[in-house]
């Protein structure tokens, strides 16, 4: 290996050594300077975030296990981009709780783990780098959902996440180990050349699909997500809800067009009857809570149901739908679990009831909000209007439009409940609303890029373009 194939790798080198100095200024800097340690983590992370934009050629590592090219670039770039936003989130949350707690430097360390297993995990060439990938990714976040030790809810939803976790790992190994049995190789390229719809290679799809659709809140793998949700950490289920949900549709879309692609008329019907019950499961449970983060647990498990309209398509056009539409889905969930967070710091409210009138005391918070509802909901002439628009078109190219037309009755349905929230801040008045108070710097500019991120996708239409043109790496 020469230095050009390491700089393939630049994204996984540079975190590295985030992770590295950050436990060496732990060990050096004094505990009453440990606040110092958030500003030093935004800042490296800030930098590695915008190096990663550098352009890169394709290139395969280690035998084929470790690849690279134009579109896994850019869909860490956007794991980049909002895991940056989570931080900027975090840093108030941080600075007044966790570090008074020794527990600062532990948190980046954890999610940057998280995060250093999501890079292997899409850059994986075979079946071994995937699994130590989805490991990496996902052990760290059940120690961050239990993260507020002094909660019970938060050991909950860690214990929770992990016996969860690990029993789906176990089902996707399992399944691996069968598409191995009949295949006599993990590497994809291999594997795309002789696999057939035997009875042994149906039954390993399906028991490795069901060990994604566990991180990726797929009905019936989604039970935990409520309980984690609404245990863990506002910030961890910002996380889990975006990143690991993120890096899962992505590599069960490289594997599905690509290594599982002679088993498209197989994998087909499964998406399609999983998407039905995610869309309306996700919506008529969402209509139901009062608690905004078992709100928005069960709003993210109905758009995890609308991205499947993407993957069933199995093409160029899906894949353009499904990383733009996951890209929209970043900034608007942030969004609003951004002002969520910020509400809860503050106060220390987290149900509906209480958002009643908060436009009259805080009504900038109000407008980002709604804003991240009606992207989310899918209303003209935010992001997430276009964002569903192209994955419905990609849908009904293929002639599921029965499929589209179940999508069409969800999104009326998740716009229903998403105005009940409009409607308490907006219109309903409360005695005891929340007051009005003003936001730190990081949560402000978090907030910010959230909020531009909604409004310029929309109307940045090149940008889809270019999506679609990388999008030809890949199938």
């Amino acid at each position: 290996m020469d230095l050009s194939s390491f700089l393939s790798m630049r994204h996984e080198i540079s975190l590295l050594t985030i992770i590295v100095l950050l436990i060496l200024a732990e060990v050096s800097i004094r505990q009453n300077k440990k606040s110092s340690i958030i500003h030093l983590a935004l800042f490296l992370f800030g930098i590695h975030t915008l190096l990663g934009f550098l352009p890169m050629e394709a290139d395969n590592l280690f035998g084929g296990m470790f690849r690279t090219n134009g579109l896994i670039h850019f869909f860490k770039n956007i794991l980049n981009v909002g895991v940056f936003i989570v931080l900027l989130q975090s840093a108030d949350w941080l600075q007044e709780k966790m570090v008074q707690q020794h527990k600062g430097v532990e948190f980046f360390v954890l999610l940057f783990s998280s995060l250093f297993g999501m890079y292997f995990m899409i850059s994986a060439g075979d079946f071994l780098m995937f699994y130590l990938g989805l490991e990496l990714s996902t052990l760290p976040v059940a120690a961050l959902a239990a993260y507020e030790t002094a909660k019970r809810k938060s050991s909950e939803a860690g214990i929770k996440l992990i016996l969860s976790a690990a029993l789906a790992s176990g089902t996707a190994l399992f399944g691996i180990s069968m598409l191995y049995a009949t295949t006599g190789s993990i590497y994809f390229t291999a594997i795309s050349e002789v696999i057939t719809a035997s009875n042994l290679a149906i039954l390993g799809f399906v028991l490795f699909f069901a060990g994604l659709a566990f991180k990726i809140s797929l009905v019936p793998f989604h039970f935990w997500t409520a309980d984690v949700y609404e245990g863990a950490p506002i910030s961890i289920a910002s996380y889990l809800s975006v990143i690991s949900k993120g890096s899962a549709v992505f590599i069960l879309m490289i594997i599905l067009f690509t290594v599982l692609k002679p088993l498209m008329h197989i994998w087909e019907n499964v998406i399609y009857i999983t998407a039905v019950a995610t869309m309306f499961i996700g919506n008529l449970f969402a209509l139901r809570q009062q608690n905004m983060k078992r709100f928005l647990a069960f709003s993210s498990i109905a758009q995890a149901g609308f991205i499947l309209l993407g993957l069933i398509v199995g093409n160029q056009l899906g894949t353009a739908t499904v990383v733009y539409f996951v890209l929209i889905y970043i900034f608007s969930n942030l969004a609003a679990f951004g002002v969520v967070q910020a509400i809860s710091l503050e106060t220390g409210k987290e149900n509906m009831s209480d958002y009643e009138g908060l436009y009259r005391t805080n009504p900038k918070l109000s407008l980002v909000m709604m804003l991240a509802l009606f992207s989310l909901a899918g209303i003209p002439p935010v992001a997430g209007f276009f964002g569903k628009f192209f994955l419905f078109t990609a849908a009904a190219s293929e002639g599921y439009y029965f499929l589209v037309f179940i999508a069409v009755v969800n999104v009326t349905i998740s716009l229903y409940y998403y105005l009940l929230v409009v409607r308490a801040m907006f219109l309903r008045k409360s005695d005891n609303s929340i007051p009005f108070f003003r936001n730190k710097l990081y949560m402000r500019i978090g907030l910010i890029i959230s909020v531009l991120g909604i409004l310029l996708l929309g109307i940045y239409s090149p940008l889809y373009e270019y999506i679609f043109e990388l999008s030809s790496n890949l199938n």
